[in-house]
């Protein structure tokens, strides 16, 4: 017998080999006709598989997030199995589950494929999915593997194999389809009950530009056709709230090819956008005893060499700049740390000058892949809202626990409600991908874990995602469609201090080691509008609005009473503009109503004589008539709140 630890601490006895399936069904059947898979000591398997000793088992269905990634990668694979029944003789890449449902990459050969061939697709995968195949585990040698892939002609999976660990090597089949795959899987197709493909796109294999150029074949599948139905809801209220969308009809910002990709241009509404969340942050910053420091676009090859980011960033970074000197080189910054660790330095400190905080708002450049971009959310040059706190080692929690602080007021500030906190660690398994000792990266990491513990932050933890030089607290905020975003982050760092031999002198007379606090509440101001658009729909806080209202004259006979209304108001700092085009009252109503303008005020004959204007506020909501007075106090009321 073997002893099963359940999520809720009780602990069940069950014969050597037995499956996660079957003890969902010693509990009930209803629980095993939604069971998925199951953790299994922290390892996702197959519902299906032998367990051979004492372990801890979740059993995982449609509402946890590893369930649903099961059920899309086996919806992948259906997808894969349809596709060869319709075109034989194609090859695959791979097709893994993603967030919001799965992809399979595959090479057509010469055969034209496009979106009008998704519903053809569509109905093969269902009629698969009501045959109820099983999905068959099976290990494999490695030559067994390379033989039948070379039989097949498949020499993506043969690109695959050959990095692959003899002994370590599976296949899955379900019907007439087999992969080389190392799972895990649902039961059956039969608990796919809806599909819709989505998008398809160019990929090169193993996201080298040099390589052919697959076919990305996107797809999101459910275990019922209503929650297809809410999702299709869904996606079209998010094409409604695309800041790239919005961006180009609210007049934020655009790009250019001439430019270059990946390098937004912000217009006029959207610097000013962008300048009030600078300065918002600015103010908080001040308060919280931040110093303001500027540092340039560029840096000697040695600083990044120094920071270590040029030994793990260097894919990332643009090609280095050439100077007449020969030999001498130049980067684009990829990050503002190592220039601010070198302002530390500029003079001698203290324990008493500890902390020391710099912040800037410096823009950094990255080489991002061009099939990555996305708007704002993926670009190659981006400006950080970037601080560096400089402290003791006593300092670090007190510090971490203020940016927390300064990190929350920013996201009560703009509506961010819903968060998780999540503490990024080492990846156990593969410590080269960082810089410093273990007893460095134990201090940083419990100081992270009691900072937000003692904040009361509900956190999750994830294991390789921190950053190369430290751990960091990352910030995931569900936008008002429930999708989850990654904003602010914090992240402790006692190695590049070390590497730029940061010193302060302590009480006793020695030098000792500052520890650094690299933080961003907003992450980028890029990625951050972006989101921020979405959130909101491009319906931003009166106090953010780049036009907060707009006059309508009646006729060209009122506009010498809008230009003296304006006036007055943009005296009272709150910004708008007049529409002086010769149209309809009620046409410029429904223009303002398009780009958003928060409030609408109607200058005619009526308020000419009552000194007043009609106010109406955005989303068709009728204020009545106010005098000016009245309209600059309600206004004022709104932003200070």
């Amino acid at each position: 017998m073997i002893n099963i630890t359940l999520p809720d601490g009780s602990v069940r006895q069950y014969e050597k080999g037995t499956t996660a399936m079957q003890i969902a069904q010693s509990i009930s059947e209803g629980l095993a006709r939604n069971v998925l898979g199951a953790e299994v000591n922290g390892d996702v398997w197959d519902a299906s598989r032998a367990i051979e000793e004492d372990a801890a088992v979740k059993l995982l269905t449609w509402n946890d997030d590893k369930g649903k990634s099961t059920f899309w990668h086996s919806s992948a694979h259906l997808l894969a199995e349809a596709l060869e029944a319709l075109y034989p003789g194609i090859k695959f890449g791979i097709g893994p589950a993603i967030e919001t449902g799965f992809y399979y990459d595959v090479d057509f050969g010469d055969r034209e494929f496009s979106s009008d061939d998704f519903k053809q697709i569509e109905d093969k995968m269902l009629a698969l999915a009501k045959q109820k195949e099983t999905f068959e585990r099976k290990s494999v040698s490695k030559a067994d593997a390379v033989a039948y892939f070379t039989e097949k002609g498949d020499e993506y999976k043969l690109d695959l194999i050959k990095d692959l660990e003899d002994g370590k090597i599976t296949f899955y089949t379900q019907g007439n389809f087999t992969d080389l795959c190392r799972g895990p899987h649902i039961p059956h197709t039969g608990v796919i009950k809806a599909i819709k493909l989505t998008n398809v796109a160019g990929a090169y294999w193993r996201g080298d530009e040099t390589r052919k150029q697959l076919t990305r074949i996107y797809g999101v599948s459910f275990p019922k056709a209503s929650e297809l139905s809410e999702y299709l809801k869904f996606v079209e209220e998010a094409k409604k709230r695309d800041h790239r969308k919005l961006g180009k009809e609210l007049e934020l910002f655009a790009f250019s090819d001439k430019v270059g990709a990946g390098l937004p241009l912000w217009l006029p509404k959207g610097a000013t956008l962008r300048q009030k969340l600078q300065e918002f942050l600015q103010r908080a910053q001040i308060k919280a005893g931040y110093e303001p420091v500027v540092t340039p676009h560029i840096g000697h090859k040695q600083l990044y060499v120094t920071s270590g980011h040029y030994e793990k960033y260097g894919e990332d970074a643009f090609q280095p700049i050439q100077t007449p000197v020969e030999g001498e080189e130049f980067f684009l910054k990829p990050m503002n740390c190592p220039h601010h660790c070198e302002i530390y330095k500029t003079k001698p400190r203290s324990y008493k000058d500890l902390p020391v905080r710099f912040a800037e708002f410096g823009t950094v450049y990255r080489y991002e892949k061009s099939g990555e971009l996305h708007g704002l959310t993926r670009v190659r040059g981006f400006t950080q809202d970037d601080a560096h706190l400089f402290c003791r080692p006593d300092q670090v929690k007190e510090e971490f626990k203020k940016v927390i602080d300064l990190t929350l007021y920013v996201f009560d500030a703009l509506g961010f409600e819903d968060y998780t906190a999540q503490v990024s660690l080492r990846d156990p398994e593969n410590r080269t991908k960082y810089i410093g000792t273990d007893e460095n990266w134990n201090l940083a990491e419990s100081a992270i874990m009691e900072a937000a513990a003692e904040k009361g932050l509900s956190t999750i933890v994830e294991y390789g995602e921190a950053a190369f030089y430290g751990p960091k607290l990352d910030f995931m905020v569900k936008d008002a469609l429930g999708r989850k975003w990654q904003l602010g982050t914090i992240q402790v760092d006692y190695n590049l201090p070390e590497r730029f031999e940061l010193e302060y002198t302590g009480s006793d007379n020695q030098k000792h080691r500052p520890v650094m606090i690299h933080r961003a509440p907003f992450g980028s101001l890029e990625r951050f509008v972006a989101v921020l658009i979405e959130h909101c729909g491009g319906q931003f806080p009166l106090w953010l609005a780049p036009e907060q209202f707009i006059i309508l004259p009646v006729s060209e006979k009122y506009e010498e009473t809008a230009k003296t209304l304006l006036n007055s108001l943009n005296n009272s700092d709150i910004c708008g503009l007049i529409d002086f085009r010769d149209e309809k009252v009620g046409r410029k109503i429904r223009d303002a109503e398009v780009k958003k303008i928060p409030y609408m005020l109607i200058v005619g004959e009526k308020e000419l004589e009552n000194g007043t204007v009609s106010v109406r506020k955005h989303g068709s909501v009728d204020l009545g008539s106010m005098s000016p007075q009245e309209f600059k106090e309600l206004l004022i009321k709104e932003i200070t709140v």
